[in-house]
């Protein structure tokens, strides 16, 4: 659920065009058949993946839950020609559906996917990361950072979603575990001195750079310090 006005996004997506156009049957198609579609990033959110993968034209993407895959091919827009995008999902079942929409996508050859746990998949992939995008189990989002910081190139961006949960941690009392994982993470970013963050209002996102955490939306963008 965004708690972001409907009417919000849809003024944004209006005058938006990141979004890959190819992209919009299947991301209908989750919406209306998957029992869980709420877990899909959003039209608008996907058009910001897109945008600044564009920007950054990395040459090794991670993404840690690939759900119906819509998210990792927005992010495979901006790919160097001859980078790729490892995408990790625990279900088996949400992972084989997402590798149909790969192998139907033009960017079929750039994308590697993975079935299991991230915790023990991601030391297996000794690989340098210039863009990694967090959007799997909440009470994970700690551990994940700390996997993957060391991991980043110089000029390295995490970007995490969900980082106001809903508003849920907003509130005076902040409940349930994953409303209260998502809490301590944003604290845990916010103390970290290898990153620099920021907290963005694009749905539930969080940017970091080797050094700089970002929230969008409902985002946390983070980057490490190259200082």
């Amino acid at each position: 659920m965004d708690f972001i006005q409907q009417a919000a996004n849809d003024y944004v997506a209006h005058y938006s065009d990141a979004t890959p156009a190819y992209l919009r049957p299947m991301y209908e198609q989750t919406l209306l058949s998957h029992p869980h579609a709420h877990l899909q990033s959003n039209w608008n959110q996907g058009g910001f993946l897109s945008f600044f993968s564009k920007l950054l034209a990395p040459q090794s993407i991670l993404e840690i839950g690939t759900f119906s895959g819509f998210s990792a091919l927005c992010l495979a827009e901006g790919l160097n020609h001859t980078g790729t995008i490892d995408t990790i999902e625990l279900r088996a079942e949400d992972a084989n559906a997402a590798r149909v929409h790969f192998d139907a996508s033009p960017k079929a050859h750039q994308i590697i996917s993975h079935i299991g746990d991230a915790k023990a998949i991601i030391p297996t992939l000794h690989k340098q990361w210039d863009l990694v995008f967090i959007d799997a189990d909440k009470t994970g989002y700690i551990e994940y950072v700390n996997l993957v910081l060391p991991m980043l190139s110089d000029k390295g961006v995490i970007i995490a979603d969900n980082v106001l949960f809903h508003g849920q941690v907003l509130e005076n009392e902040v409940v349930g575990k994953n409303a209260k994982a998502i809490h301590s993470f944003n604290e845990f970013v916010a103390n970290d001195e290898r990153t620099e963050q920021i907290i963005l209002s694009v749905r539930e996102m969080v940017i970091s750079f080797e050094k700089i955490f970002l929230p969008v939306g409902n985002s946390f963008l983070q980057a490490k310090n190259i200082a």
